[in-house]
C-alpha cells in the first residue's frame, strides 16, 4: 500500500472517531474557523458528532438548480481547474500537464473511446472547505460503474502543477451515464485524506481498502433526476465530467468557483 493511502486510513480514522461532546465541539469550532467555512446553509457546527459528519454535512436549506431541460448544472460546489475540448485524445489535468482518455477511463470503458475522443471536458476541485456531496447535473441512467484502486496524492493546485498522471495514478470511480442516448462520464478522483468517497445508490462500493483489483458494476435500470444526490466524499477531492462529441457547450468558467446547482454546460 503506498504512504498516501496509510496516512489517509490513519486521518479517516480520526475523523470518524465521536469524541466526547465539549472536545468535538471544540475541533469543530476549530475546523470551521481555521478554513472560514460557509455555514449559512447548515447545522450549527456543534451538532456534528464526528469531523466526518461535519465534512459529508447535508444542506439544511433547499438549493436553487437550474431545472432547464437544456442545460447540465454543477455537480458540486467547487473550483473549474481545467475545460475544454479533447485534443489529439487527451485532457488537461492543468495548463501543461496532460494525460490520457483512455488513461483515465480504462480498458473497461474502451467500447466508448472514440465518442469521447473529440468531446468536452470539465475539471471540478473540491477543496477541504467545500460542500463534499456531489449530485446529478443531469435526469440520467447509470450503465455501469468501475472502482479503480490506487495512490491517493493530494489534488489541490500546488500538487496538480507537480506530480504528473495525477488523475490516472490516484484511487477513481467512473460512471458511465447515458442522458437522451447521448453518452458522458463522471469520474470521481480520490485524494490525500480521503478516507472514503461514498455513492449512496451502490454500498458495495468500499474506496482505500487493501483491495487492488478493479470492481465492476453493470446496471439496466439505474436511473436518477437532475439534483439527486449521488454521494460524497470524506474530505475535499475532485470530480472529472467528460462528454460524447456534439453534446455540450461550456460555460465560460475556467479559474471561476461554482456552486452545485448552477448551470456549467448547455446541449448542442
Amino acid at each position: 500500500m503506498h504512504i498516501t493511502n496509510t496516512i489517509s486510513q490513519i486521518f479517516g480514522k480520526f475523523a470518524k472517531t465521536k469524541f466526547p461532546s465539549f472536545i468535538q465541539k471544540f475541533i469543530n469550532n476549530t475546523y470551521v474557523k481555521s478554513l472560514g467555512l460557509d455555514m449559512s446553509e447548515f447545522r450549527n457546527a456543534k451538532f456534528y458528532n464526528s469531523l466526518n459528519d461535519l465534512f459529508t454535512r447535508e444542506l439544511a436549506i433547499a438549493r436553487q438548480i437550474d431545472e432547464s431541460e437544456n442545460t447540465f448544472i454543477s455537480p458540486t460546489d467547487s473550483y473549474i481547474t481545467q475545460c475544454g475540448k479533447i485534443n489529439k485524445e487527451l485532457l488537461l489535468q492543468i495548463k501543461g500537464m496532460e494525460y490520457s482518455v483512455e488513461d483515465m477511463l480504462t480498458y473497461n470503458c474502451a467500447n466508448n473511446f472514440e465518442k469521447v475522443n473529440n468531446g468536452s471536458y470539465m475539471n471540478f476541485y473540491l477543496s477541504p472547505k467545500d460542500y463534499h456531496r456531489y449530485h446529478a447535473p443531469v435526469d440520467f441512467k447509470i450503465n455501469k460503474l468501475v472502482h479503480v484502486p490506487g495512490k491517493l496524492y493530494p489534488v489541490n493546485i500546488k500538487y496538480l502543477n507537480k506530480q504528473i498522471d495525477l488523475f490516472v495514478e490516484n484511487e477513481r470511480v467512473i460512471l458511465e451515464c447515458t442522458h437522451n442516448d447521448k453518452l458522458f462520464y463522471m469520474v470521481f478522483v480520490g485524494a490525500l485524506n480521503v478516507g472514503q468517497m461514498v455513492f449512496t445508490f451502490e454500498p458495495k462500493v468500499e474506496t482505500n481498502t487493501e483491495e487492488r483489483d478493479v470492481q465492476i458494476y453493470e446496471y439496466e435500470d439505474k436511473e436518477v433526476k437532475k439534483g439527486d444526490c449521488l454521494g460524497y466524499f470524506k474530505m475535499g477531492s475532485t470530480v472529472v465530467m467528460v462528454w460524447e462529441e456534439n453534446f455540450v457547450e461550456l460555460e465560460e468558467l475556467l479559474n471561476n468557483p461554482v456552486k452545485f446547482g448552477q448551470t456549467i454546460a448547455k446541449k448542442v
